[in-house]
Parts: C-alpha cells; sequence; structure tokens
C-alpha cells in the first residue's frame, strides 16, 4: 500500500511508516500532521485510484520526528577576463516525517 501526496510543492510517495523528508512544516516535532492532498493511492487489495487533481476522501497522517536542514549548497557566479567572481550559498529548511496510516 502506498499514497503519492503532495507536500511542500513537491510529490513524494509514502509508504506506512516510512520516514519522508519534505519542505520545512510549521510543527513542532511529536506534534501530528495531515496530508489531503493525494494524487494516487494503492489500496491493499491492489486497486490503484488516481485523482483528477486528488483522490477525495483519501487522506495520509503522519508524525514530524524533528525539523532540520539540508546541506549547503554553494552557487558560484563567475564571469571571465572581467574580474567577476560572486559566492552564495543557502541551505534548505526540512522537516522529517514518520507516516503513520493512509487513511482510505
Amino acid at each position: 500500500m502506498f499514497a503519492i501526496v503532495e507536500a511542500g510543492g513537491r510529490q513524494e510517495k509514502v509508504t506506512p511508516g516510512a520516514v519522508v523528508v519534505i519542505q520545512r512544516l510549521a510543527a513542532q516535532p511529536g506534534a501530528e500532521v495531515t496530508f489531503n492532498r493525494v494524487l494516487l493511492v494503492e489500496r491493499e487489495d491492489g486497486t490503484v485510484v488516481a485523482g483528477k487533481p486528488y483522490v477525495k476522501g483519501v487522506s495520509v497522517v503522519g508524525v514530524v520526528l524533528e525539523q532540520t536542514r539540508g546541506p549547503k549548497i554553494r552557487v558560484f557566479k563567475t564571469k571571465r577576463r572581467k574580474q567577476y567572481r560572486r559566492t552564495r550559498g543557502h541551505r534548505t529548511d526540512q522537516t522529517r516525517i514518520r507516516v503513520k496510516a493512509i487513511n482510505s
């Protein structure tokens, strides 16, 4: 059984018990979160249901494990023969979630 949910502007494939890293959610560790934007779900009997755009009546429940930050990304710009160099970087805020159940 699995589902594809839209979380943080991206699509994630989730299964019960899996740990998923998504863009930061405004939730404390230990809090329960519900994803209602389910794009596709495979039920226990093997049938696959796709939404238009979302599957009605299906939700994914998870527990926030921690708020983390991703690896540092370096962005380097240069223009040859012009003495132009710029270095910037960033780290993405992330949330780790353990999926408890897929309610269909």
